[in-house]
């Protein structure tokens, strides 16, 4: 079983103990979260589509690690012949939260 839901305003297919990294929701550590925007889920070979979300379903998840910051991000500006040049770059703060079920009513 795996549904489609979206997080933060991204799209992220789950499935029960999965493990995964989200935009940084500011949760405290073990909280339990609910997440009722599902898009698609699938229930052995059969398949609902909402529209735009399904009505009565809804996956948990719990908050593993609060912040983890990504890999280093650079960016380079340069305009050529005209001494330009620009470095800038940043590190994405992400969530780590655990998906513990699927409910689907």
């Amino acid at each position: 079983m795996y549904a489609i839901v979206e997080i933060a305003g991204q799209q992220y297919k789950v499935a029960k103990d999965q493990q995964i990294y989200v935009h940084h929701l500011g949760a405290e550590e073990g909280k339990s979260l609910t997440f009722d925007k599902v898009l698609l889920v699938d229930d052995n070979g059969k398949i609902s589509v909402g529209a735009p979300a399904v009505s009565g379903a809804s996956v948990t998840a719990k908050v593993v690690t609060p912040l983890v910051k990504g890999d280093k991000v650079l960016i380079f500006k340069k305009k050529r012949r005209k001494g330009y040049q620009k470095l800038n770059g940043h590190r994405q703060q992400f969530t780590q939260v655990q998906i513990e079920g699927i409910s689907l009513k």
